[in-house]
């Protein structure tokens, strides 16, 4: 015959075991470690260079075109004798102007000097025909360090300028793609010099 358990021992069997199952049920309740979480990118990262990728081509600088003319042919030796009879064709010319000197150098132009036989006075004629934005400078340095001549021709096909320099006059004009330059110790006011832009523009081929 079974033996029956005393109600004190029933009693402490039944508490072990609300107490063992207590423990389990908390025991699965504990949460689990957090799932990492992703790492944000920080805010000044710099993106990658995107493969292939080049720099912008840099601008080339604009070329002049070369112009070129024989000195009897700028200014014909019946044009000379009608300005004044003692001019001719300097055969030892070298360029003295600043701004015939830059027809020459960086506009890839034609300069002439033609000398009075009895004086000794040069007058240096360059023409040159350079890039536009190169012409544009011309034409703005000139207009800031010298007077309008409206006698010279019409604007805009013909622009003159004229400016006392050195002792001398300073004639500039601007005709089509030209720049022309002429200067001398003769010219002392911008009439001086109309008579030898009228010749030089009618000289030069047709742009």
């Amino acid at each position: 015959m079974p033996r029956l358990l005393r109600p004190s021992l029933a009693r402490s069997a039944g508490l072990a075991l609300v107490a063992a199952a207590s423990v389990a049920m908390l025991s699965g309740c504990t949460p689990g470690a957090a799932a990492p979480s992703e790492t944000a990118a920080p805010p000044n990262a710099s993106a990658s260079p995107t493969p292939g990728a080049t720099a912008a081509p840099t601008e080339e600088p604009e070329e002049p075109t070369p112009f070129s003319i024989g000195c009897d042919e700028l200014l014909t030796p019946d044009q000379l004798y009608e300005f004044n009879p003692n001019f001719g064709t300097h055969p030892d010319y070298e360029p003295a102007s600043a701004e015939v000197i830059t027809i020459v150098e960086e506009d890839a132009g034609t300069a002439c000097g033609y000398l009075n036989q009895t004086s000794g006075e040069v007058i240096e004629v360059g023409v040159a025909t350079p890039s536009p934005k190169a012409g544009e400078t011309r034409r703005n340095e000139a207009a800031m360090t010298s007077h309008v001549v409206p006698t010279y021709g019409t604007p805009p096909d013909i622009e003159g300028y004229f400016t006392q320099a050195g002792g001398g006059g300073v004639a500039q004009v601007f005709h089509g793609p030209y720049w022309i330059v002429i200067e001398s110790a003769a010219l002392f006011e911008p009439g001086d010099a109309a008579q030898l832009v009228a010749a030089v523009i009618g000289n030069l081929p047709e742009a």
